[in-house]
């Protein structure tokens, strides 16, 4: 096969040489020396797609976008398959951190994916806009600061790279309600629910877009279920969110929260053997692994996402709704 005059053929000892030793340094986190190590590489083999998929790799890893689109599109280029190449993928998470929605809609096309709607569509201002939306690829879970303290997080996803978190997630993550982050392309783990369907778990790459609604952790006495889950509709009625970290945060070793767990999203508690948080200890720290049928404890640690100028009036019109049964305190911003 002839690539722009040049005989396709298998990369030298020198280039595979190369390119496993740049490997091995990004396992290390030692990019600069595997950048010079693959730019090497595209160097001996620059008719090779994978010598520039390699340093597209490497340039995401760094989050250097806009040296990741250009070595991607140099890899496409050079493709001998027309659909299904993770060398688009790659391309697209690049065309998606910088806005590039003409190359991004492009790239998600040509990797085999139907993207809705006008590529020419304008903005309110005029503007070309042409951001793919309406994919419809429905709910997955991502994993915020997955080289840090991770957390795994429900979200909706607005485009194969982008998600909008809809847990509340923890403090340490630095993360909030609302936020939309960009994600990688293969999933590490899932979550498999009760009623059968699973969900893909993604690797948080960064912060794509902020929320401005604050996250608040607060201690409430809610006697019973039905009182705690009042609480999470009124604040999802205000437009809003409310989570009882109690029962929803689990502490779970990184084996395991990258293999296929179960999940009680949307099914309540159930007991679960891989998790590695106290049982019976409510909040953050420890997810109350209680089978059913067992006795309420009526304090929960709660987080709740909403504007300084709302959460109060939102607990309190909680609390006027039951007052016998309700009851919040020590309220504190942390996100």
């Amino acid at each position: 096969m002839r690539i722009f005059g040049k005989v396709r053929h298998r990369p030298s000892a020198s280039w595979r040489q190369a390119t496993d030793r740049a490997f091995t340094l990004i396992g290390d986190g030692r990019y600069e020396d595997a950048g010079a190590l693959l730019t090497r590489a595209a160097d001996l083999e620059p008719w090779l797609s994978e010598s520039w998929f390699n340093l597209a790799l490497l340039h995401k890893f760094r989050h250097d976008w806009e040296q990741a689109r250009a070595a991607g599109l140099r890899a496409v280029a050079l493709l001998d398959r027309e659909t299904g190449a993770p060398d688009w993928w790659n391309v697209g998470i690049a065309a998606t951190a910088l806005q590039d929605w003409p190359l991004a809609r492009r790239a998600w096309q040509a990797y085999g994916l139907k993207v809705p709607g006008d590529p020419h569509a304008v903005s309110g201002s005029g503007q070309a806009h042409g951001e793919p939306v309406g994919m419809e690829l429905g709910s997955a879970a991502v994993r915020l600061s997955p080289e840090g303290e991770a957390e795994v997080v429900w979200g909706r996803r607005l485009d194969p790279a982008r998600m909008e978190v809809l847990s509340i997630p923890l403090p340490s993550s630095g993360r909030r309600w609302g936020e939309v982050v960009l994600h990688d392309g293969v999933p590490h783990g899932e979550r498999i629910t009760a009623a059968g369907p699973s969900y893909p778990v993604f690797d948080e790459i960064e912060l794509w877009a902020p929320s401005p609604v604050p996250t608040w952790v607060v201690l409430l006495e809610a006697a019973t279920e039905a009182d705690r889950n009042a609480l999470e509709q009124l604040a999802s009625d205000a437009g809003f969110a409310a989570e009882d970290w109690s029962s929803s945060v689990r502490l779970l070793c990184r084996t395991c929260s990258e293999s296929a767990m179960p999940s009680g999203e949307g099914d309540g508690e159930h007991l679960d053997p891989h998790d590695h948080s106290e049982p019976g200890h409510p909040g953050p720290l420890g997810h109350r692994t209680a089978g059913s049928g067992s006795l309420w404890v009526p304090e929960r640690e709660c987080g709740i996402a909403a504007p300084a100028g709302l959460v109060r009036g939102l607990l309190d019109g909680w609390v006027a709704d039951s007052p016998d049964s309700r009851e919040w305190r020590d309220l504190e911003e942390v996100c």
